[in-house]
Formats: C-alpha cells, structure tokens, sequence
C-alpha cells in the first residue's frame, strides 16, 4: 500500500514510492500461449504511480516523446483519479495512445529522458499511458471526432502507423478518406509485423473501427502499381499519402543463405500471428526444431519468442556486438531471456551449412571484438583471428531489417523520386517530388519505431492540408 500523501510531501511521492512495474504473466504461463504478457494497474496503483512524476516546469519526458506527448499533464490528473479527462489530454498529441503505450520503447524515450532517473528509477510513463487509454475505451470515453465536410478527398497508401494517423487526421479535418491496403487484413505493421503477445490484434482492430465510423473507408487487397496506378489516385483524389512502409527483407549474405530452412522474419511473424493473413507463404514448421536468429533488434526480439511459442526446441539469436550496442529494446531482451531464448553476443555468422540431406544443419560463426566506432557512434565489430566455432541449427531466420519495397517494373509511381536506398524523398511538409503526393513513416526513412511513423502522419495531414488550401486560393 503506498503511503498517505500529504501537500507538503506530494512533491516528494517519487522518493516515498517506488516504481512499481505493470503486471506481468509468469514466462512458463505466457509461453504457451500469444495473449500479451502485461496487464494493467489497479487504480489505485496507477494513480500512485502518477502521483511520483514531480511536475517539472521544464519536462524531459516531453522532449523525449516523438509526439511531444504532454506527459506532466495527464499525470497531474491521473494521480487525482480523472482518469477520463487524462487520456482526453493523451489522444491529444497521439492518435493511438493505447498501442504506443504498448510498443513504444519508452526506456530509450520518454522514460529515458525522465529527470528523475538521476536519482531513482523513472516514472511508469508506458504503463499509465496504457490504463488511462484503456479505462477510456471501457468507459465511453473515446468518441469519434468529426467535422463537416470540406469537400476533399484523400487516399491514404498503406494501413500501417503513419497511414492511420494521417487518415484519422484528415477524416478529423473533413476529408472523406480511403486508405488501399495490399494486405487481407487493415493494421499494417501493427498486425503483420508485431506479435501478439505484445500487441494483441483486437487492440488494433478497435481502432480501425474507430476511423470506419468516422467515415474513412478501407479497400483490401489492393497493390499500388500493380492494381490502381498513380494517375488513376491523381482523378479520384485532391491528395494521397503514400505510408506503406519497408518490408523487404534484407538477406543472409554468407555462403548457404539460400538454403531451405533459411526464412526472412516477417513471413514467419504473420504466419505464426496472423494466420489469417498467411496464405500466401509456404507452412514454417520449427515445432522440436533449433531455430537460429540473426540480428539484434526487435524484430529479432519478436522471432526468438515467436518460435519458441511454435514449438521450438531451442532459439539462440546471433548478433556481432554485444547487448550494450544492440539496438532491440531492453525490455523485449529481457522478456525474451526468461521464455529461455539464448543470445550468443560478439558473433558473426560466416556461412550456413546443411546437414546432408540438403536442408539447414548448422551457422559457422566467429567471435568478434569491438574496435573504434563507426560513423554512428558505435563501436565497429571486428573478428577475432582463430575464433571460430559452429552453432547447430534446423531453422534459420533472419532478421537484419527490411528496405523500402520498390514500385512495380514500369508502374507510373516511378515519377516519385527516391534516394540511394531506396527511401521516398520529401520536404519539410512530407510531400515528395509529386505535387500532392506525401509520404512518411519507414518508406521514407527505413525501419523505425512506430511513433515515427504516426508523427510523419499527423505531420503529412497538416501538409496536405496546407497544401490544398494554398492551391485553392491560387485558382479561386
């Protein structure tokens, strides 16, 4: 029970109580099944753990947080049990507060930037974020915003993060807004690319049925360039946004990568997660079988706990530099070392190799040490000379990132120009080279986090929004 506070010591609460963590299934329960793992405070926790955010007048939080959340504010009213009236105060700068409280790695950004880490552990910002947001979907506290409409439409290119804020957004302002999906399933990366056990898919689905009953319309199933070209969109709509993110995978580039038994991650993560949304891949069976990932980021993550779900005898991720470099957040590592997945740190795999029946039976590895850093920061891998050793393995998965997926051979999309990599190249308002057509999210800037995506589409509806505005003006 957390102590009585007073006026004279509310501003001292972070010191008189701890940081208590969001409940969390125990791994041999939650490994059985792909339910999430956390749930939710008690409300007189949450409130507790509110009332520690000291209110600064100055908040880091809020420079931390992508969207600028105003953290301070519904913290103050969520330590006062308004519960409603916070998770007003949180929808205001986000338009899914209730999934970035799940996926955010908030340890690297608002939770990070807390004051009070200098002096303790920080204020639960993801886990209240999380209750206030849920408390207002089980109390009809999320309505639909709407205005009247301005005569304007708008197609929204991808039902990801940044493709369902731009379209809330503009449904917000009064467009009547259509969102092409190539995908069976609307959600994007949300569905197909996180598990469930970190995003349980009717969390999602919840918002997509908010945005259909404030008139934004779903079409599935539809491949840009291939289905509906650039000028077709350019007819029909004033504006389009193009946020259909970056899902080719990069591949093994070592002797044997092209073995059966060698997998990129996202058609096993919708397969396993979405079966639904898998028909179109071949059935990945890793039931009894050791699965070897490679890669050190969260998809990674998402591989190892995925498979030892399906069955898997082992999983061991491989990754060259050491926990301190490696980009995965710290939670998802944490929660993926008790489900018992192994990580072999400062290891580089130098080729896969089959077992004689011409299937997967091994990843040569060497151990690497790290020398200077790198143009980013980072401490560059290197080998070490005479470390070799070998890592056996049935399944090999691989989860180096993904890339922008190109426009079809001779599709008309081609007009919007792209950069070296492949990203979609725009301005400070998020058009590209294409009068009328923006972009954000990971087909602009590569694999990111999901609240980049969701500030790159509040961002490009305020664009398109001006963007229209100004050409109107100019004609009239």
């Amino acid at each position: 029970m957390p102590p009585t506070l007073t006026p004279s010591t509310e501003k001292y609460a972070w010191s008189l109580i701890g940081r208590s963590a969001p409940p969390k299934r125990s791994a041999r329960e939650r490994v059985r099944d792909y339910d999430e793992i956390y749930t939710a405070y008690d409300e007189a926790t949450v409130r507790a753990q509110a009332a520690r955010c000291i209110q600064c007048p100055e908040p880091l939080c809020r420079i931390g947080c992508p969207l600028a959340n105003r953290i301070p504010d519904w913290m103050a009213l969520t330590a006062q049990g308004r519960f409603l009236e916070a998770a007003e105060v949180s929808r205001a700068t986000s338009n899914m507060p209730e999934i970035c409280s799940r996926v955010c790695p908030q340890e690297r950004l608002c939770e990070g930037a807390c004051i009070v880490n200098s002096k303790t552990e920080p204020i639960s910002i993801g886990a209240v974020e999380r209750f206030i947001n849920e408390y207002a979907f089980h109390h009809g506290g999320v309505p639909v915003i709407s205005a009247p409409p301005n005569g304007l439409r708008a197609a929204i290119i991808g039902s990801g993060p940044g493709g369902i804020s731009c379209a809330d957004e503009l449904a917000r302002r009064g467009f009547a807004v259509t969102v092409f999906e190539s995908m069976r399933i609307p959600g994007g990366l949300l569905v197909n690319g996180i598990p469930s056990f970190k995003l349980e898919k009717h969390v999602v689905a919840r918002r997509i049925e908010l945005l259909q009953r404030n008139g934004v319309v779903f079409e599935m199933g539809v491949q840009v360039g291939r289905d509906v070209s650039l000028a077709d969109l350019q007819k029909r709509f004033d504006a389009i946004f193009l946020g259909f993110g970056a899902q080719q995978p990069k591949l093994a580039d070592v002797p044997g990568g092209d073995l059966p038994g060698v997998i990129p991650a996202l058609p096993f993560l919708i397969q396993k997660n979405v079966p639904a949304a898998a028909a179109d891949f071949p059935p990945i069976d890793v039931a009894g079988k050791r699965v070897a990932v490679l890669g050190g980021g969260d998809t990674a993550m998402d591989c190892l706990r995925t498979s030892l779900r399906a069955g898997a005898s082992a999983a061991v991720c491989i990754y060259r530099r050491d926990l301190a470099n490696m980009p995965g957040s710290r939670k998802e590592y944490h929660n993926a070392v008790e489900e018992g997945a192994r990580f072999d740190f400062l290891t580089n795999p130098l080729g896969i190799f089959e077992n004689g029946a011409g299937a997967v039976g091994s990843v040569r590895c060497t151990r690497m040490e790290l020398g200077a850093p790198d143009a980013s920061g980072r401490r560059k891998p290197r080998p070490v000379p005479g470390s070799d050793f070998t890592v056996d393995a049935d399944v090999v998965i691989v989860a180096y990132g993904f890339d922008p997926v190109p426009f079809p051979a001779g599709s008309d999309f081609a007009a919007v120009a792209t950069n070296d990599w492949g990203g979609i190249v725009i301005d400070d308002n998020q058009m590209t080279s294409v009068p009328g057509v923006f972009a954000g999210g990971d087909s602009v800037r590569g694999p990111s986090l999901v609240v980049h995506a969701v500030r790159d589409g509040r961002k490009a509806a305020a664009g398109i929004e001006r963007y229209l505005a100004g050409k109107h003006a100019v004609t009239s």
